[in-house]
């Protein structure tokens, strides 16, 4: 996951604009054709096909699959008292963080409390603590004294409403030195929104460290929370890449993944500065990484750090280490007991090897750095197992040749009809070439927070993946979970908060692709009609990223000088505005300014409707890596099409529309004012920077098919799987031919993924809005006609006679 890849309209405008105008016209078109060569049977699928990508964003440890309630446990990473709220007793100073006699090497803060009668300290987790009626949870504290310290401390579980639903106590007045005490709660009343309450009296001095409160159920071994769990589990992956996306790479190297930072007691392991804007408490290591993989029943890959972060890479003649963190990771997870490194994997619990076979070098990483580096790792790995599947980044269309890799991982993030056209990319792939590893692909614009035509354009790249799959060997839809108080990335396969989860239609994407693979390719030709797509409309905007701005005298106007709106901050302020990310906005001295120096931060005005028009402003970078933006074309508050002014770490200049690109070099200072216009006519954008023209960029007439298909065959059942997507809004009325398959009659079923509004999404309050439906149909020869409904997908599963059965395929 890249922070330099290039949020507030409601959901319910976005979906009126997208229903009315996804394609015209809107008459049914001529009818289509499916032909599948059933006794033609092409190349074996790779067993390997659909798997899972996870990374540390979103929240989606802390607060998701770690199942500690507590937030900040430990007190690391802050010089004040994160997620704590305190309530002195009478006259009682305030705690404070010490790092005079920490818990241990790796563990430097506690908190320090002068404790009179009454001293409260409360935690509300993430959001809120899940307590379950019945069920046991697990609190622990680690403790000691000083100052004639008396008191006890009471442990007390608080639902929502501030009401006791259990309770116990312990005594840490012997304790001079640290130590660790427990207790066992069960609460008697469930609620999602649960909090924590320490009561301390007795004087003194009391140094609390790792206060945590765990649910004792968890899922299997690898200790997760076991909804989210069993919600990967049932996508049935093949394999598990983890830990990361830009997670691995962090801005700078300190803050880079470092594995043997996450192993062994919770206490004991390092936090890291995550990209994603928040602390990570490595509670799920490397090795539980390693356990999940194996609980889930997929291959491991982990993806290890090549000596780059995104702003800095380490000298040549400092790479050992690296290299050699590698050589040891792979020892960790396969090295026999009475290695040093497998003989802290048996201490850890597991004795026997994980049998990690896939090891990706670096993340999203490219250029010469990476081109020198991928060759001593390489070698350093396979002379020592020559057996390792190695893969390496494939960065702007280039990959490290020498030597030849055998898995590259490319990564997309595109609109839906985009990853439409994109289905046949792979067909006329170098079959000579690496095998390709798609790590990450998603639609990211126009998704909403993950909408139904979102999942219908990855289920129509996903066919290219099938019908190619002698080439892409693996895939994985990126990421997987964001807790959904907390969304650094949008949109994600699972939304979830401290009780419940749903998957967005993506997810149900995923799942009937992988449950019904099949393994082995039929060859299918599809005929059908063309889509227009409707001209580009939607609001105007501002905005940052890793950046601060100032903004003023922004006008837009129609062709015909119509003003459509003109900015009056000093007076309006931001009346009519709306904004997206983690900024700050504030209006001083009549200027418009954003203050934080963080990614995707945005600030929208106008309306939905507009279509051709032209935008002026004037815009100054205050500080930052980066410079300013101006967007266009907004119809939901994730979409973030314009031009991007001093991107990719003040390199470039950007600009886009739909899914054709203008880039040039160009960077932007800080301090000095600039006068930006852009002009929109329909598939035309001109940007002129201090009235010197920068972009005059045409983007072609684009259009997709109606029809998206892939057909494959079970071995193990005999089935006949053909899956089809519906890009159009209407039914489309198609003859699917079974060519080979003989006198094919009976009972078959079709899996649909469909709804009302292609703009459709899942929610809390209706997680299966958007789900698959099967029903039973009758097939009555090789030969029949199907009605797709629009905006679908579908999976038909067809048993075949004993002749076809008995067909041997490679």
């Amino acid at each position: 996951m890249s922070s330099l890849l290039p949020r507030n309209l409601r959901l319910s405008l976005f979906s009126a604009t997208l229903a009315a105008a996804v394609f015209a016209p809107h008459a049914p078109a001529a009818p289509a054709t499916i032909s599948v060569q059933v006794d033609q049977p092409a190349h074996k699928i790779s067993p390997m096909l659909w798997g899972l990508f996870f990374e540390d964003i979103n929240l989606s440890v802390d607060s998701g699959l770690y199942p500690e309630l507590v937030r900040n446990s430990s007190f690391e990473g802050s010089d004040h008292l994160r997620y704590w709220k305190f309530t002195p007793a009478p006259g009682e100073s305030g705690p404070s963080l010490d790092d005079s006699k920490p818990l241990n090497a790796f563990n430097r803060h506690s908190l320090h409390v002068r404790p009179g009668s009454g001293t409260v300290l409360l935690n509300s987790g993430f959001w809120g603590m899940n307590f379950v009626a019945g069920e046991t949870y697990r609190f622990s504290l680690a403790a000691r004294v000083a100052d004639n310290a008396k008191g006890k401390i009471k442990v007390e579980l608080l639902d929502s409403a501030d009401a006791v639903v259990a309770s116990g106590q312990i005594d840490p007045s012997a304790d001079s030195v640290w130590k660790v005490h427990g207790l066992t709660l069960v609460p008697a009343k469930s609620d999602p929104r649960g909090k924590l309450c320490l009561t301390l009296d007795g004087g003194g001095s009391v140094f609390l460290d790792m206060i945590s409160l765990q649910p004792e159920r968890t899922w299997k071994r690898s200790g997760v929370r076991p909804d989210l769990g069993e919600a990967l589990h049932a996508l049935k992956p093949a394999f598990f890449r983890f830990p990361g996306g830009c997670f691995v790479e962090g801005d700078y190297l300190a803050d880079a993944y470092q594995w043997k930072y996450t192993l062994g007691d919770v206490a004991s392991r390092t936090p890291q500065e995550n990209v994603w804007d928040y602390l990570s408490t490595h509670g799920l290591g490397y090795h539980e990484y390693l356990q999940l993989s194996e609980d889930l029943g997929t291959e491991p890959v982990f993806c290890i750090n090549v000596g780059m972060a995104h702003l800095e890479s380490v000298p040549l003649d400092r790479i050992g280490p690296y290299i050699q963190d590698a050589l040891d990771a792979i020892e960790y997870a396969n090295g026999p007991v009475d290695s040093v490194w497998g003989a802290l994997r048996a201490k850890n619990g597991h004795p026997e090897p994980f049998n990690l076979r896939y090891l990706e070098i670096g993340n999203e990483n490219g250029g010469p750095d990476y081109l020198e580096r991928w060759p001593l790792f390489v070698k350093a790995v396979k002379a020592r197992y020559p057996d390792m599947i190695l893969i390496a980044n494939r960065w702007y269309n280039a990959f490290p040749k020498d030597p030849m890799p055998a898995i590259v991982d490319e990564h997309y993030y595109e609109t839906p009809e985009s990853f439409m056209r994109m289905s046949t990319q792979y067909d006329s792939y170098d079959r000579a070439g690496p095998k390709i590893f798609v790590g990450e692909y998603a639609v990211t614009k126009r998704a909403g927070h993950g909408n139904l035509r979102a999942a219908l354009g990855e289920a129509a790249f996903m066919t290219g993946f099938e019908r190619n799959a002698d080439v892409v060997t693996m895939a994985a839809y990126a990421p997987i979970l964001t807790n959904v108080n907390h969304r650094a990335w949008n949109p994600n396969l699972i939304v979830f908060d401290s009780a419940r989860w749903y998957g967005i239609p993506s997810y149900y994407t995923q799942q009937m692709f992988s449950e019904n693979a099949g393994d082995v390719t039929l060859p299918i030709t599809v005929t059908s009609a063309e889509l227009s797509q409707p001209e580009a409309h939607g609001r105007v905007g501002l905005g940052t990223w890793n950046s601060s701005a100032e903004f003023k005298d922004m006008k837009v106007t129609a062709p015909d000088g119509t003003v459509l709106y003109e900015s009056d901050f000093a007076k309006k302020g931001l009346e009519g505005w709306s904004f997206a990310g983690p900024g700050e906005w504030q209006v001083v001295d009549g200027v418009l300014r954003q203050s934080v120096e963080k990614p995707k931060i945005r600030a929208m005005v106008g309306d939905t409707a507009w279509k051709d028009y032209d935008i002026q402003v004037k815009a100054r970078k205050l500080s930052g890596r980066e410079g300013f933006l101006v967007l266009f074309h907004l119809r939901h508050e994730e979409d973030r099409t314009g031009w991007n002014l001093g991107g990719w770490d003040n390199k470039y200049f950007n600009v886009g529309l739909d899914d054709s690109q203008d880039r040039v070099s160009g960077t932007i200072e800080a301090g000095q004012w600039h006068d930006l216009k852009v002009e929109l006519r329909g598939g035309h954008v001109r940007c002129w920077l201090d009235g010197k023209l920068i972009h005059d960029h045409h983007s072609p007439e684009l259009k997709i098919k109606s029809l998206y298909a892939s057909a494959t065959r079970d071995t193990a059942t005999g089935d006949i799987i053909v899956k089809v997507v519906n890009a159009a809004e209407y039914p489309t009325e198609t003859t699917i031919n079974l060519s080979g398959a003989g006198n094919l009659s009976g009972q078959a079923r079709a899996i649909v993924l469909t709804s009302e509004n292609p703009a459709d999404e899942n929610s809390f309050d209706a997680p299966r809005k958007v789900a698959p439906r099967t029903e039973e149909i009758t097939i009555t020869g090789p030969r029949f006609t199907r009605s797709f409904p629009g905006n679908s997908l579908t999976v038909l599963r067809i048993p075949v006679t004993k002749q076809v059965h008995a067909t041997t395929y490679p």
